[in-house]
């Protein structure tokens, strides 16, 4: 989604991936424009500048949401600036005129290839500020440990996996263990994007980090000339008795000051499975839950961001016992306020607007392709009680 700039004349284009979206040994080298934020001035259509984010793409980490313009403060001097959040929770920071990072971002190496024909890129771009905002890769050490019986099960489980760092190009099925990608293809952030404070300088990030596994096959020859394909797309790994293979939060919002790169707080977004018969007993509080439509809106006194309906049992993915809501944080501090209930699962980013002299609330809910087969989309809009 495009971002434009009115005053400087300037679109920001975030691209996305090149086909096929997991084997690129038919589109060999970096592939710009690919996977890149790029400045367009609006009247010529000329490129002023870009970045590329992802070099020679192999994990589906397109561009979806689209970048924030804020002008800032930054070492005493006022600037105009882009971010962009991405898929693999990395939050990239330019001068909106130049294209410069506001803080240096790294060309680090990462792992190679073993498929036949793949030349992955030798390195990808890091930024040194701010910090990824969610778990990149997997170790170890990030597998559960709610009890040391379900420590011992996670252990077990990972056995049948690559545990594997950020950028781990995927495996051909059967010629070694099936890669985890976390974060998996829908993120880190997706479409719904982030939200920017223009009187703080601070920007709000939804992200969730689902482990999830891939694999490439040679493809039917009547259905597609490319020499791999991937093997069932990607697979949700499961962890112990249903719950996660990895520690919480398992979906969050972090509070990020632009100003300088510092994270100033993160909070567990959705209560996640926290009633789960395996660790009910431990009274834990709000762990989060994975929520890729998580769509965030900040006012100059709070923090909104939907979330869609679950089940905190983790007994059933089908069946749910919280209602979707638009979940309501205090924006200094990410203490969680409460949750505005909605009639069915939130699917677009909130608006807020005023009529005569009464403040609105509206999101698109229902519909869409994870919705259930009664589901009808609608408008919901909320009004502040005048009163108050």
């Amino acid at each position: 989604m495009i971002t434009v700039d009115e005053e400087l004349g300037l679109a920001y284009l975030p691209i996305g991936t090149p086909t096929s979206d997991l084997y690129g040994g038919h589109r060999l080298g970096d592939n710009l424009y690919a996977e890149s934020l790029v400045a367009v001035d609006c009247e010529t259509g000329e490129k002023r500048w870009h970045f590329q984010i992802v070099h020679h793409g192999l994990w589906d980490y397109d561009l979806p949401p689209p970048p924030n313009r804020i002008d800032l403060m930054v070492d005493g001097k006022l600037r105009k600036v882009v971010a962009q959040a991405s898929k693999q929770a990395f939050l990239f920071v330019f001068d909106a005129v130049t294209g410069e990072p506001l803080w240096p971002i790294e060309e680090r190496p990462v792992p190679p290839s073993q498929v036949p024909g793949e030349r992955a890129s030798p390195t990808q771009p890091f930024p040194t500020r701010p910090a990824a905002y969610d778990r990149q890769g997997i170790t170890v050490d990030d597998l559960t440990d709610f009890t040391p019986q379900l420590r011992e099960e996670a252990l077990e489980i990972a056995k049948a996996y690559e545990l594997a760092p950020l950028y781990t190009p995927p495996r051909v099925a059967g010629e070694g263990k099936p890669v985890i990608q976390q974060p998996g293809p829908g993120g880190g952030t997706n479409w719904t994007g982030t939200a920017v404070d223009p009187e703080s300088g601070m920007i709000y990030v939804p992200s969730y980090a689902t482990p999830r596994s891939v694999s490439l096959t040679a493809p039917d020859s009547n259905r597609s000339d490319l020499r791999y394909v991937p093997d069932g797309w990607y697979e949700h790994v499961e962890g112990p008795r249903g719950l996660p293979l990895v520690k919480p939060p398992y979906g969050r919002v972090t509070a990020i000051d632009l100003a300088t790169g510092e994270h100033v707080w993160v909070a567990a977004h959705g209560e996640g499975p926290r009633n789960h018969p395996t660790i009910k007993h431990l009274g834990l509080d709000r762990l989060g839950s994975p929520n890729r439509s998580a769509a965030p809106l900040v006012t100059r006194t709070l923090l909104f961001v939907t979330h869609h309906a679950e089940d905190t049992t983790g007994a059933d993915p089908h069946a749910t016992d919280r209602p979707a809501e638009i979940s309501v944080y205090d924006k200094k501090t990410g203490a969680y306020l409460g949750g505005i209930e909605l009639p069915d699962r939130p699917n677009s980013n909130l608006i807020t607007y005023e009529v005569g002299g009464r403040q609105y609330l509206a999101v698109s809910v229902g519909g869409g392709r994870e919705a259930a087969q009664d589901s009808i989309p609608g408008v919901v809009a909320l009004a502040l009680d005048p009163s108050s």
